[in-house]
């Protein structure tokens, strides 16, 4: 009851009644270090660079990545330290034409109403940032001083359009975009269309679309080649197929991702017994497009280790449609159910297909029977298909 009434989150309920009491119910393990974390994040320290003269080859870039405290400091820094260098061109300039020394009335100064570096540091200010109170200005008396008058307000330019445009790149940073596109917490294997398959959940919250969205995945582990040598992260891409070509995907409601797991799957070998947290095994999901409303690309990433892989389950379907429309229930959109799957590896059910035709599978379609009817007559022939086609 109080799951219903929203106290309580659904999966907290079903997964505090699925405990077992007698197990200790808080417990230290070990888990290995993830390359990519859920939220997107590359868990990689890059440590003892030599060569730190580079960052400042792309000062624009370096100026990007830092953090909103760094960025806006290194501005004020900016304008204060371009303000006082001028102030003390101004004010040496006053000096050296004499027009700091008082009972002068007849000499025509380079600057008016400049009698201290106070006076030449207001100046400055409303030089460089046109503001022009009407109490000082540039006379034609020097030409220097004109010089100088062109000089700060070119470089005030450059400084406003640097500040303008890393303020404006930070605040439409491609990950900014990422953030409403989401992905399932758990991956699952299952049956579909005769074949073990690895399935996710990917979804995007907002209503304007990501144009040529594409979505591939990789497997990262250790490894060891046959002379003996270790490589820590080795990258294997996983093949996904796709009957219109590539890997584009129509991203405008949430859709189940799925990969067969066959002869060429580098997941061929992997069995129900592997998906512990022990297991060396990540899954790195990596979902690209062009923002629709900015023309900025953006991607998405997560990652699933062994034991976020659950085996025997589906996800529920979450698109339904109401009122001549199709609509989306969000709150389901990570709630998978039991089904029917062999407890074996996909290299074991090709050598024997008896495996699977032992499997329940009518009473596994009966409770979807109702909702998906006319899909059921049409199957779908790509491997990444809409939710609403699952």
């Amino acid at each position: 009851m109080l799951s219903r009434k929203g106290i309580i989150p659904e999966e907290y309920m079903l997964t505090r009644l699925a405990e077992d009491p007698a197990e200790p119910r808080y417990h230290a393990r070990e888990r290995r270090a993830r390359f990519v974390s859920k939220n997107g994040n590359c868990n990689v320290a890059h440590k003892n660079i030599r060569e730190q003269g580079r960052f400042l080859q792309d000062v624009f870039t370096t100026l990007v990545d830092l953090k909103w405290p760094h960025t806006l400091l290194i501005f004020t820094m900016s304008f204060l330290c371009s303000w006082l260098l001028f102030a003390m061109a101004w004010w040496l300039i006053a000096f050296a034409h004499g027009d700091l020394a008082p009972g002068e009335g007849g000499l025509v100064p380079c600057v008016t109403s400049i009698h201290s570096f106070s006076s030449a540091f207001l100046f400055s200010i409303e030089v460089q940032v046109t503001i022009g109170f009407g109490g000082r200005m540039v006379t034609e008396e020097c030409p220097l001083a004109i010089l100088i008058l062109i000089v700060q307000n070119i470089v005030g330019l450059m400084i406003n359009a640097i500040m303008l445009g890393c303020i404006f790149m930070k605040t439409a940073q491609a990950h900014r975009r990422a953030e409403t596109l989401i992905f399932s917490k758990h991956a699952v294997i299952a049956i579909r269309h005769g074949r073990l398959c690895f399935m996710l959940r990917v979804g995007d919250l907002r209503k304007s679309m990501i144009i040529s969205a594409t979505i591939r995945m990789q497997v990262v582990r250790k490894t060891t080649s046959p002379e003996g040598e270790v490589v820590p992260l080795h990258q294997v891409d996983i093949p996904m197929e796709n009957g219109v070509g590539g890997n584009s995907i129509f991203l405008v409601a949430p859709l189940i991702i799925y990969h067969v797991i066959d002869a060429n799957s580098p997941l061929y070998d992997l069995a129900p017994s592997d998906l512990h947290h022990h297991q060396d095994l990540e899954i790195v999901v990596i979902l690209e497009g062009v923002v629709e409303t900015t023309g900025i690309t953006t991607q998405a990433r997560t990652s699933y280790l062994a034991d976020e892989i659950l085996w025997g389950q589906r996800f529920v379907p979450i698109v339904a449609e109401e009122d001549g429309r199709y609509s989306v229930d969000y709150s389901k959109f990570g709630n998978t159910i039991k089904v029917p799957t062999p407890l074996c590896t996909a290299r074991q059910l090709d050598d024997d297909r008896s495996l699977l035709d032992a499997l329940p599978l009518a009473s596994a379609r009966g409770p979807l029977r109702k909702r998906s009817v006319a899909v059921a007559k049409a199957k779908p022939k790509f491997s990444i298909s809409p939710d609403v086609l699952s």
